[in-house]
């Protein structure tokens, strides 16, 4: 098992890797390289390409503002700014809701695009960036589709946060893919590969599932997954091909990729419920909202100190009773909350594995009043205690049936992400159940925005080739594999 010091922390901890803050001065004087030039990196200046992820979330809601060091792919966080996706406004007379987050918050295409605009703006102001001089591209990715009945919805959802960009005042040109190097700005011109490979649809050399879509959170999924492998930069962890990805948001996303070449596929699928379990168990204790109340309106870091941890992982094997995790049947088109195609996952080789309370979580309920016996018994420090042994035992059962279908390839890294997946004491009680099965397990602060920093540059083909982050473990960078194989 791989180990470093937190780079926030001391002691000896999972291997966690958080990008560093800094300011937009410090970038534009290319002032905080900390990568000695040496065997293998490029002697030229430091160039940091700059982008926004854009997510509205069943939770929240946020826009990261990331800077990367285009010869080490070391990304630097410049702001984060998050909201509450249950303030969005209520619907206005005449405006149509075209769908709900998991918490029945209605969402309309303008209360969406105010919401979007007024955080990019916001997290614009903090970072003390230029939209037109600074920023370079801007992803926008959603895991509110859980909650979504159909395609039209999703789609609607899409137009409303392009919307809330462009209200916020970024360019159409940053949405999309360039055509050509030319069309970049000059700074950046010399770092992109356009004029020898196209983007072909993978995403740090991982396919999507071949076919129709096989889950609503596909996206998400792929984020998470290339966005894992972007924090690793920070770690002595290799977390290439093949590897695991668990996002442990509101909602559940991740993959498992095999580690075929030039490009690794999708041969396995992660999806349901994930922070609202543990959303759930605090409802019950009446400290929060009813409706709209999440974990991480109580949690601080000093909320484990008084915890009794004997009884809270026996109150987690009580909570688990709640869960079913299992390989998705081909009966249903939605499990956990999460439309789904098992019949085109099983013709494009994806295995989708499933979390669910009850069916389609009509058993939170239960689980809210589970949190409150907990709550009224061993106090709120326990139940916290009891949500970290729950998300544990979630990856460790999602493991198990992957590890029983057989998907899961010989020394596959493990990545974990997400606020109910690497917050408290999560990250060692996870290791402790997996400790036999990976030699590398690697935990990530949002991943879901790094993906989207390194989907921006994927979209206009900005490798690092000397310090590859897709490929296969242990090997070189794809890039002449990749050039053969688009001028076949």
């Amino acid at each position: 098992m791989s180990f470093i010091k937190k780079i926030f922390g001391l002691g000896p901890k999972p291997v966690i890797a958080e990008s560093q803050f800094k300011t937009i001065s410090d970038v534009q004087s290319n002032a905080f390289s900390n990568k000695s030039v040496g065997a293998g990196y490029s002697m030229k200046p430091d160039v940091y390409y700059i982008s926004a992820s854009v997510e509205l979330g069943n939770t929240t809601t946020k826009c990261i503002i990331t800077a990367t060091n285009l010869n080490y792919s070391y990304s630097y966080l410049l702001n984060k700014t998050v909201k509450m996706t249950r303030d969005i406004r209520p619907p206005k007379e005449g405006e149509e809701v075209f769908g709900k987050t998991v918490w029945d918050i209605e969402l309309t295409k303008e209360s969406v695009s105010e919401m979007v605009a007024s955080t990019i703006k916001e997290s614009v102001d903090k970072a003390n960036i230029d939209i037109d001089k600074d920023l370079d591209f801007v992803v926008r990715s959603t895991g509110v589709t859980a909650g979504f009945a159909t395609t039209e919805e999703v789609g609607k959802l899409i137009i409303a946060l392009a919307d809330g960009c462009l209200e916020a005042g970024i360019a159409p040109s940053k949405m999309a893919p360039a055509m050509s190097s030319n069309s970049l700005p000059e700074r950046i011109r010399d770092y992109s590969l356009l004029d020898m490979v196209m983007f072909d649809g993978a995403v740090v050399s991982v396919l999507p599932p071949k076919g129709k879509e096989v889950v609503a959170n596909e996206m998400e999924g792929e984020l998470v997954t290339a966005g894992i492998k972007l924090g690793a930069k920070w770690t002595d962890v290799d977390y290439r091909n093949p590897c695991v990805s668990i996002d442990f948001g509101s909602t559940l996303a991740g993959r498992v990729v095999n580690d075929d070449e030039p490009y690794a596929h999708t041969i396995g699928n992660f999806l349901g419920l994930a922070g609202v379990i543990a959303d759930s168990l605090i409802k019950g204790t009446n400290q929060v909202d009813k409706e709209g109340g999440a974990a991480i309106d109580l949690y601080s870091d000093k909320i484990l100190k008084k915890a009794d941890w004997k009884k809270a992982a026996e109150w987690a094997e009580e909570v688990h009773k709640l869960i079913d995790i299992r390989k998705v049947p081909m009966d249903v088109d939605r499990f956990g909350t999460v439309p789904l195609n098992p019949k085109s996952a099983e013709e494009a080789g994806t295995t989708l594995i499933g979390c669910d309370v009850g069916i389609n979580g009509d058993g939170l309920g239960n689980l809210m009043d589970l949190g409150g016996e907990i709550y009224e018994s061993h106090g709120i420090s326990t139940l916290f205690a009891t949500m970290d042994h729950t998300s544990a035992l979630i990856v460790k059962r999602l493991l198990d049936v992957a590890f029983k279908e057989n998907i899961i390839t010989a020394g596959s890294a493990l990545g974990i992400t997400g606020r109910a997946g690497i917050t408290g004491k999560k990250p060692e009680l996870i290791l402790d159940l997996v400790k036999d099965k990976f030699e590398n397990v690697i935990f990530v602060d949002d991943g879901l925005a790094l993906g989207t920093s390194i989907m921006a540059r994927c979209m206009n083909s900005m490798g690092t080739p000397k310090a590859p982050i897709g490929g296969k473990q242990g090997g070189r960078c794809i890039l002449t594999e990749r050039v053969k194989l688009q001028k076949r």
